[in-house]
């Protein structure tokens, strides 16, 4: 379509300048983010995932095998050789290895993330005009990009549900348009995405069951979902590894179970057999969950709480983040909070189309002042410390990394990187990971050892730590103050014990290599160092 003929249709014209901006903006705050090093252990994850599947290794990775429940709580060396399918089955991810294949890089992911979420909002608008007049559909596609819930997890590391939004409204939109051959394939694929994207998908049959649009479709839905996902992981996930079982089901469902590991259908029966803990946990904190539907409601100015369809959707995605234990379930930027996205906008749309009177100037007005509000929540909110340069991490005390200093930062681990081996094992900190994950053997630091593909259990041959990252964020953060100590234990046992030289050290950041002697101006430099850190 040329551009004359789009600026004749303003609201489709908006829909686009507001994409592009959403775009733009999206991609360099996160592409900022990868190379100033604030793209942690989960871009690794992914990255080292998509690497390995280019050399037809495929959901091999030794970062997720770290996780597992064999190193968690069997003390095991990390492999290399681990299947992460055992964790989270996610074959969609599959869709997208012939664009890595030709672009193999950490940002490549970021920028498919940030392509997917935008491509969504796109189909959103399509979706939308089927009920609604192109003002009303635009503003609707507005909100989804001025979205904490969407902003948030868009900005974060790459993960596997941002492939849901543009899965579901596509599925939706065939859905509308009775293209159910699209409808079906695209139901398959959101099966795909992970092994619990089917409650999105049976949240969806529940709503065309209850509504009785396609009551005999709802039900074929609901049921190849809840087969699905009983069947992925009862019987197919356990064949690559007791992850599913031994911890993600307990950390995030054992309060509904008295043994140390579970099935979904073991979580199932305690939930039915102990009604009490689930209606406890359902409620409980109540200000909190109050405060996350509020966080989903406000860029669409609250309609969805009164809209039927909206919760009937968005009811189970809500109650599976509901019915967990922990507190990071409950914050709206970060990814789960994408799985709850599409059945809140989906249900507006239905609202607005039986009540379009109701778009008035007055209220358009509190409509743009409520996405204003809700991009406010998300830059305050600081999602992945995507913005940490503008906003403080704590106030008191005060703890504040500036651009400058960070990108002075940036250049002095680039230093020490370039002397790494593309080829050579290597363990590193959280924030290094991403930039080190295009190999096959890569651990996170402090742990050294991994088991290669020849079955030998080995110490990689290169280390490497940047303290002062955690030295910036320990006077306000535990977890950083315990890992800064772990940090210079460990370093000081490996140059003592001879096992590792200190190589290069850089601004706080620490360079080590198996059996190589120390180099004197990095040691002595390294020695200063530590007598400069204040633990708090």
């Amino acid at each position: 379509m040329r551009l004359s003929k789009l600026r004749q249709q303003p609201s489709l014209w908006l829909v686009i300048k507001v994409a592009s901006i959403f775009f733009v903006l999206c991609l360099i705050l996160t592409l900022h983010r990868y190379y100033t090093f604030y793209a942690s252990f989960d871009q690794g994850i992914f990255n080292q995932v998509f690497w390995n599947g280019t050399h037809g290794r495929f959901f091999q990775s030794s970062l997720s095998s770290s996780l597992s429940t064999n190193v968690v709580h069997n003390g095991e060396v990390p492999e290399v050789f681990y299947h992460r399918l055992g964790q989270h089955f996610t074959p969609a991810l599959l869709l997208w290895l012939p664009l890595y294949a030709l672009f193999p890089s950490p940002v490549t992911l970021t920028v498919l993330q940030v392509t997917l979420i935008t491509a969504a909002g796109i189909v959103l608008y399509a979706l939308a005009r089927h009920y609604l007049e192109p003002p009303l559909a635009a503003m609707v596609t507005v909100s989804f990009y001025g979205a904490n819930a969407v902003i948030g997890p868009t900005l974060s590391n790459f993960h596997d549900i941002s492939q849901i939004p543009l899965f579901v409204f596509g599925l939706l939109l065939a859905m509308e348009k009775r293209k159910w051959w699209i409808f079906w394939l695209l139901a398959v694929l959101i099966l795909a995405v992970r092994e619990d994207s089917g409650v999105v998908l049976f949240s969806i049959g529940f709503y065309l069951v209850v509504s009785k649009r396609f009551p005999r479709i709802g039900l074929a839905v609901c049921t190849l979902s809840f087969s699905y996902m009983l069947l992925l992981t009862n019987a197919i996930m356990p064949l690559f590894s007791e992850d599913i079982s031994r911890r993600f089901m307990i950390e995030r469902f054992g309060q509904y179970t008295d043994e140390e590991e579970a099935t979904t259908l073991d979580i199932i029966w305690g939930m039915i057999s102990h009604p009490e803990r689930l209606i406890g946990q359902l409620f409980s904190p109540l200000g909190k969950k109050i405060s996350y539907l509020s966080g989903h409601f406000l860029p669409l100015a609250f309609v969805p709480a009164a809209s039927a369809s909206a919760w009937a959707i968005a009811l189970f995605p809500l109650l599976q983040i509901f019915l967990q234990q922990g507190e990071s379930r409950l914050a709206i930027t970060i990814r789960y909070a994408l799985t709850v996205v599409p059945g809140v906008f989906y249900g507006t749309i239905l609202w607005w189309a039986n009540h379009p009177k109701r778009f008035k100037p007055s209220f358009r007005r509190f409509w743009v002042g409520c996405i204003c509000l809700s991009l406010f929540f998300t830059l305050t909110s600081n999602p992945s410390r995507t913005f940490y340069f503008v906003i403080p991490d704590s106030i008191q005390p005060w703890v504040y990394v500036s651009l400058p200093q960070q990108w002075h930062h940036v250049w002095q681990i680039r230093s020490l990187l370039s002397q790494i081996p593309s080829d050579a094992s290597v363990a590193a900190t959280t924030y290094i990971v991403p930039h080190l994950s295009s190999r096959r053997e890569i651990i996170r630091f402090p742990a050294l050892q991994l088991r290669n593909d020849r079955q030998q259990v080995v110490n990689v041959d290169y280390a490497i730590a940047d303290l002062w990252q955690f030295q910036q964020y320990q006077v306000a953060f535990d977890s950083d103050r315990e890992l800064l100590k772990q940090g210079m234990t460990v370093i000081n046992q490996l140059i003592n014990s001879q096992e590792y030289g200190l190589i290069g050290f850089a601004d706080g950041v620490v360079l080590l290599q198996k059996g190589t002697p120390n180099n004197p101006s990095a040691t002595n430099a390294w020695a200063e160092y530590q007598k400069t850190i204040q633990i708090s």
